[in-house]
């Protein structure tokens, strides 16, 4: 009978659904001499545990700690910043600089001649892409009008 109790109780065990009181009592009926023989096989797995429950480190652990040197780490750090903040500075006054000389320059011809060259050639390249999105339009157009017949053609089906 008792067996047959300690078999549900095994059951369980396995499946995750014992209690602890339940595992004590599989502990304490393992680790006794009267075991039945069909659960013999069971019997290392719950031994262990009542093994292991009686060891004890006996070795010592050294604690080493690492003293860090905090002013060579602040040294650091204020380095990084200072690098970090010159290059924002020289980046930012380079930048500033170019663009104002390049509009001092915008626009001042000394002839008329000059400046309606230049305007015509400017307009020149407007139109070429001009003409360029135009040709684009007419593949759409096309596209459009093969997609329409298309459709038409499944919607009749």
């Amino acid at each position: 009978m008792e067996s047959d109790k300690i078999e549900i109780i095994l059951e369980k065990y396995f499946q995750g659904e014992s209690t602890i009181a339940e595992e004590n009592e599989l502990k304490n009926y393992f680790s006794s001499p009267n075991v039945a023989q069909h659960l013999e096989q069971y019997k290392p797995l719950f031994g262990y545990f009542s093994q292991v429950k009686e060891q004890r480190l006996t070795q010592e652990i050294p604690l080493q700690t690492k003293k860090r040197n905090v002013a060579w780490l602040s040294i650091a750090a204020s380095a990084v910043l200072l690098l970090g903040i010159g290059s924002y500075f020289y980046l930012n006054n380079t930048n500033n600089t170019t663009p104002v000389v390049a509009k001092s320059e915008l626009g001042t011809y000394d002839s008329p001649e000059e400046a309606l060259a230049a305007t015509q050639k400017a307009l020149a390249m407007v139109s070429h892409n001009v003409n360029t999105g135009i040709e684009s339009v007419q593949y759409i157009k096309e596209y459009e009008q093969s997609k329409n017949l298309i459709f038409k053609q499944n919607k009749i089906r």
